[in-house]
Formats: C-alpha cells, sequence, structure tokens
C-alpha cells in the first residue's frame, strides 16, 4: 500500500506541475498502472486491494482451492491441509506456476469470510452456566492434576469454583450443591455443554437422555437443563471464561496446600473477593448485581442434595468390598454379606442392613487397597500367629512402649502373651490411640504388665480419675485379698516339717 505522501506528490506531478504518466512513473520508481490508480484515487483505499481480491494467477483455480477448504470441515482438524500442501497440490495436479505467498494470502481471506459471527447476547437475572477447568497444583508436598468446577451467573458476573481430584459424577453434583448454598438459591436455568456427567446418550434427533444421578440432581432443585451444540464453547462463553479467568488469576503461581479443604477454603475466599469488582461496561460491582440473581432465583429445598454415588456390593472372604478397582475393608463380622456403597468425592461409605458399617477416604488411584485395620483385630485375636503377616496392619504406626510392652507380654506369657498384646490393641476400636499408647506407657512405668492394667489406667483418663490401682474404683477387675504378715505365720511354717516328719 502506498503512503498517502506519495499519492500527494505524483497527483501534483501530473495534474499541477503537468509531467507525463509515463515519465511520473519512471521518476517516482512504480508501475504505469499505478500512476494511474492514484490520478483517480486522492488516497490510499483505506482497506487495500480494490476490486480483484487475489492474483490474477490464481484465476480459475481459486475454485480448487474453496473445495479443499470446504472438503476439511469434514475430517479431523489435525488432517486439515496447510498452505504448504495446498501450493504442492495447485503445484502438481493443477500446473500452478505461482509462489506460496499468493496460495497463502488467497487463504487467509477466505478463512477470514467463512469464520463465526455472533450476535452480542443480554442475560436476564436467575440463570447460569456450569463447566469443568483443570490445572496443577502442589497439594501436601505432591504436584496434583485437579479439576474444578465452575458455576457462572452471566447476569452478575458472580462466580463461583470448587476443586476435586478428579472430574466425576460425584463432583459435578457435589459442586452443583455447593454453588446453590454459596448463592443462596437455586437458578432457573443452567446451562451445559454435552459432558457424560450430565448426558448419558444424544440420540438422533438430538434428544438427550440424562445420566441418573444428573436427573435425581435436577428432581431434587428443579432446575432447568439447557445444553449447547455438541463441539461449540462459545454457547457457553461466559463460563469458558471464568475457566480461563480462575485459571489465570488464582492459579498462577501454581497452588499450594495441604489438601484440597484447604484449596477450596482459599478459592472460596477468593470467589467472595470477586463480587467486589466492577467490570467494564457497569457501574456497580458484582456483588450489587448479584442481588437481582438471588431475586430471581428459586429457594433452596429443606434439605440439600445427597451428591454420592450408590452401588450395590458385596463384601469378600477377606473382608473388602470392591468399589471402582478399588479394594475398602468392612469389619470381619460383615463378610460374605450384601452392602450398598455410596461414593463421595472424598469418602467411600458402606452400609450393611441400614447401618453405616465402614467409611474410608476415598482413593483415586486403580487396584488399590485401603483397610482400617481395627476392622481386623477380633480375627486376629481368635488367630494370633496372622499378627506379624496381617496386610491391614503393615502401615499401622504403634509407639515404642507399645513395642515394649508386646515384647513382655510374649516373653511371659508365649501365645498367650501375644493374645493379651492384642487385646490391648483392640482398646483402641472404642478409645483414640494416643489415650491407648499413654496408658500403656503409664502401665509401663507402674510395672503393671497386663491388659486389664492398661484399660484400667485409659478409663482412669477418660473418667479424669487419678492413675492408681484402687479396685474399689474399677468393680469388675479380679479382686485379690491382702493383710498384714503375723509372726504365727513364719512359725507354722517353720513348724510344717516337723509335723510332716512326725506323720512319716
Amino acid at each position: 500500500m502506498k503512503r498517502v505522501e506519495l499519492y500527494q506528490k505524483v497527483r501534483r506531478a501530473v495534474l499541477v506541475d503537468k509531467m507525463s504518466r509515463r515519465g511520473a512513473a519512471r521518476y517516482f520508481g512504480i508501475d504505469r498502472k499505478t500512476v494511474d490508480k492514484m490520478l483517480v484515487l486522492s488516497a490510499p483505499p483505506p482497506h487495500g486491494r480494490i476490486g480483484r481480491t487475489f492474483s490474477r494467477k490464481l484465476e480459475g483455480l481459486t475454485d480448487f482451492i474453496d473445495q479443499i477448504l470446504n472438503d476439511d470441515r469434514t475430517v479431523h482438524t489435525k488432517q486439515h491441509h496447510t498452505v504448504v500442501r495446498i501450493f504442492e497440490r495447485l503445484r502438481d495436479e493443477r500446473g500452478f506456476t505461482g509462489g506460496e505467498t499468493i496460495v497463502r494470502e488467497y487463504v487467509a481471506l477466505q478463512k477470514r469470510r467463512t469464520r463465526e459471527v455472533f450476535v452480542p447476547l443480554s442475560h436476564r437475572p436467575g440463570h447460569a452456566q456450569v463447566d469443568f477447568g483443570e490445572a496443577d497444583a502442589i497439594i501436601d508436598g505432591k504436584l496434583v492434576r485437579h479439576h474444578y468446577f465452575c458455576m457462572d451467573l452471566p447476569h452478575s458476573d458472580a462466580p463461583f469454583f470448587k476443586t476435586y481430584p478428579a472430574e466425576v459424577a460425584e463432583a459435578f453434583c457435589d459442586g452443583h450443591v455447593e454453588a446453590f448454598a454459596f448463592f443462596g438459591g437455586v437458578p432457573r436455568s443452567i446451562l451445559y455443554d454435552n459432558t457424560k456427567l450430565a448426558v448419558a446418550r444424544i440420540l438422533g434427533d438430538g434428544t438427550r437422555t440424562r445420566s441418573q444421578m444428573f436427573s435425581a440432581l435436577q428432581s431434587h432443585y428443579l432446575f432447568e437443563d439447557k445444553f449447547g451444540r455438541p463441539g461449540k464453547g462459545n454457547d457457553k462463553g461466559n463460563v469458558e471464561g471464568l475457566v480461563g479467568l480462575v485459571r489465570r488469576r488464582f492459579m498462577v503461581p501454581m497452588p499450594v496446600a495441604t489438601d484440597f479443604g484447604a484449596l477450596n477454603a482459599k478459592f472460596r475466599d477468593q470467589c467472595v473477593a470477586r463480587q467486589a469488582a466492577v467490570l467494564r461496561g457497569h457501574t456497580l460491582s458484582i456483588g450489587e448485581r448479584l442481588k437481582e440473581d438471588q431475586a430471581a432465583f428459586m429457594p433452596l429445598p429443606a434439605t440439600p442434595f445427597d451428591p454420592c454415588h450408590i452401588v450395590p456390593g458385596r463384601a469378600s472372604s477377606m473382608s473388602l468390598v470392591r468399589y471402582r478397582t478399588n479394594d475398602y475393608s468392612v469389619p470381619t463380622v460383615y463378610a460374605h454379606q450384601d452392602v450398598v456403597i455410596k461414593g463421595y468425592v472424598d469418602r467411600v461409605d458402606i452400609i450393611c442392613r441400614g447401618e453405616k458399617v465402614a467409611s474410608h477416604a476415598r482413593s483415586y488411584a486403580r487396584e488399590d487397597f485401603i483397610a482400617d485395620p481395627l476392622h481386623y483385630l477380633a480375627l486376629i485375636e481368635r488367630k494370633p500367629r496372622s499378627l506379624d503377616q496381617a496386610a491391614p496392619l503393615d502401615s499401622w504406626v504403634w509407639s515404642e512402649d507399645m513395642l515394649r510392652l508386646r515384647r513382655l507380654m510374649e516373653a511371659r506369657g508365649g501365645k498367650e502373651g501375644k493374645r493379651e498384646f492384642i487385646a490391648v490393641l483392640r482398646l483402641c476400636e472404642n478409645h483414640a490411640q494416643a489415650d491407648v499408647e499413654w496408658a500403656v506407657s503409664r502401665a509401663l512405668d507402674l510395672s503393671a504388665i497386663s491388659f486389664d492394667a492398661v484399660k484400667m489406667i485409659v478409663l482412669a483418663k477418660i473418667e479424669r480419675r487419678p492413675v492408681k490401682l484402687d479396685m474399689s474404683l474399677y468393680p469388675y477387675l479380679p479382686r485379690a485379698t491382702v493383710r498384714a504378715t503375723k509372726a504365727g505365720d513364719y512359725m507354722q511354717l517353720l513348724s510344717a516339717p516337723a509335723a510332716v516328719g512326725a506323720a512319716a
């Protein structure tokens, strides 16, 4: 594009100074046709070329290029034609003699013309959009890829986000429950993409079959669900923008936390702080505009939804219940029995005959073994030889005094001493391990090497009684009669041999 100053000089030389067009072209070093154009236009065209938008060398070949670009829409993105490949096909199949730059300019022009154009939208109060994002964080000293749930209210731009170890149905539903509680109401409608967490199947006519857990969530809160077009993230552009904003603003630098609970507490504070912002084009803050959303919300139900995945199961002969490739223990009394498994984001509860019999921190590994050693102590007490090889006890750490108590008990009683030590371990079924270990230390100080002594000291600590061997305070312990020694008792011992000899 020629600068406007050159236009002014050429036009003045020809129109005022009467220089010939050929002479002006030679003097200014430009083409004569360019001089003719400058005499028609007083300044360069504001949008580049006028008339023809591509090189003459592409005449008769543009339809071929357009067909290539059109066909690319029906194949995988990574198999689209590059400009170089289009140039090679033009050269080899059509005898094109021009350069690659000409082809590149035409392809760029055509792609600009076919790019989608959007209509600015207005958003009424009381509606929401939902999506997931992912990022990295340092959790308990380890690098963890986490998935964060985002709910955006397009009218007020109020955000809510919470992160989870995995993008699973339980996290999807838990995010809704937490967001509704955070905003203080239920949006009238929520827009989603076609995530499998909500949509089990899309039928040929576009009808969507909801997943079981999402249907239960929707039935509980009664919001209307809406879904964008498959592969069209711009249909829910507000929450897409929120996903990026959260990653750039609140996860850079990489967040560090002791656990997911601490990280989410920090994120919740940031959601609240975000409400003070006044965004471009608005005079009110996000928090002030949020009140209009809240006024349009539906009220929360009396009880929140229970965001868990419920499946039936059965305890094995080793008292293990399998959930999503991982084995979780139950007390051995429930072995071989049918159970109900409730998988939450952070835990797995196991129910038998309407009673919760076990609860474990959830593992997101595969083929993991999660066992509570207390579940197996009753069985180990009946089979004391398994104490040293019981896998559920492998990760159970005892204090040095506990190990010393075991050595003393086994040295004194052998197999029965081992059984008595297991009985001491079983005190942890009803009392905190720290209290039991403290009681063991006091029992060793008192040289009271027995289960009864340890149990008595634990109860004394809980009942806030002084630690002393007063049998009247513990009537259930075996009684012993102790009286003062009399001199006559020794005389009986001295006379006993003589009496025996006389009898002989």
